[in-house]
């Protein structure tokens, strides 16, 4: 099936994905267990593809912008099965089903983390250099991604952002598979998907362009 794409970018996605959360009655920074004066919330891109996507809300909500950087477990003969992810603040999610079916060694999964974790220390080098995060705590924070596949790079970034104490976590995208976004409704406060189908092959096919997004992208829009 050959369909038309729905997003001419990145940034014609968070142009879309702001407006709709602008819109959301309550307002996605007004939750039930935020007390006192309203404080409106933090966006945070997942990078990198998020981070374009992101900072389009951002600019929508008047929000600030900071990034989380997670990493995709790739088994090392087929990097495109997700065994997991790893986030900043050592954060780890694994997909135990597969790893268990493929029957990956403890060993193998060591050495794919711990290539992984090396990638990721280098790009928080590049997108933060000395700059601490965002401080999150009672916040409510927006994580967002230009689409959710399997979703457990978005389940790490949730559990990054969970454990600096945000007070509410909503995960937005633009699009997103069923199968992805579905469970993630109990990993995060609330998920908010702009577009999602049962015949999802991919999130490239919703972009008009997918170009990959280099380091000094992401670091020139933090």
């Amino acid at each position: 099936m050959v369909r038309t794409a729905v997003f001419a970018d990145r940034a014609a996605a968070g142009r879309r994905l702001g407006e709709l959360i602008q819109n959301l009655r309550p307002p996605v920074g007004v939750g039930p267990v935020e007390v006192g004066p309203v404080v409106g919330p933090v966006v945070v891109g997942m990078a990198r593809g998020g981070v374009p996507v992101a900072h389009e809300v951002a600019r929508i909500l008047g929000a600030p912008l900071d990034v989380v950087v997670v990493r995709k477990l790739g088994h090392p003969r087929q990097p495109e099965l997700g065994l997991g992810a790893l986030g900043e603040d050592g954060v780890r999610v694994l997909n135990e089903p597969l790893i268990a079916r493929l029957e990956v060694t403890s060993a193998v999964l060591a050495q794919v983390a711990g290539a992984e974790s090396q990638e990721l220390a280098r790009r928080l080098g590049i997108y933060r250099g000395d700059r601490p995060p965002l401080t999150l705590e009672g916040r409510t924070v927006i994580v967002v991604d230009d689409g959710l596949a399997t979703g457990f790079t978005a389940r790490a970034a949730v559990e990054v952002v969970r454990r600096r104490l945000a007070a509410r976590v909503v995960l937005a995208v633009p699009v997103g598979s069923p199968e992805a976004t579905i469970p993630l409704r109990s990993v995060a406060d609330e998920v908010v998907c702009l577009e999602t189908t049962d015949r999802f092959f991919g999130i490239s096919e919703w972009y008009g362009d997918f170009t990959q997004v280099t380091d000094d992208e992401v670091a020139a829009l933090l």
